[in-house]
């Protein structure tokens, strides 16, 4: 994932991570794991190659996106900050609200299953804690 300040800063955490001090209090991070979901959206992707790339384990980043259908849309991305899709809309207000309140969180691909030219993402959901 890229360890870089976006314009919606995630607080001290993504402050510090790809720094020396992020190195430093890393052991003090915890994920805690949150929920259980899957990437909406796939099929609809302008770069579908993305998919081909990645892998079970991976961690995800989330970011909140202003969309006119979904006022609570969560972008999830590749590791190297390509798009793959959305947290569901039937789960994503609460976390919506989490990140809406600073806080990161992330997701980490527990299972990738291809169906025809479909491909299932199952992730899971954790909140990043010091």
């Amino acid at each position: 994932m890229a360890n870089e300040l976006t314009e919606h800063q995630q607080g001290l955490v993504s402050l510090v991570q790809g720094n020396e001090l992020g190195d430093i209090i890393k052991p003090l991070i915890r994920e805690i794991h949150l929920f259980d979901s899957y990437v909406a959206g796939t099929t609809h992707l302008d770069d579908r190659s993305v998919l081909d790339e990645i892998k079970e384990g991976d961690m995800l980043s989330l970011r909140r996106e202003d969309n006119k259908f979904d006022s609570n849309a969560i972008l999830i991305l590749s590791e190297d900050g390509r798009k793959l899709g959305y947290v569901p809309e039937k789960d994503n207000i609460i976390f919506a609200r989490l990140m809406d309140a600073g806080k990161l969180l992330k997701a980490k691909i527990s299972d990738i299953t291809k169906k025809g030219s479909f491909t299932q993402i199952s992730v899971g959901i954790y909140l990043v804690d010091l």
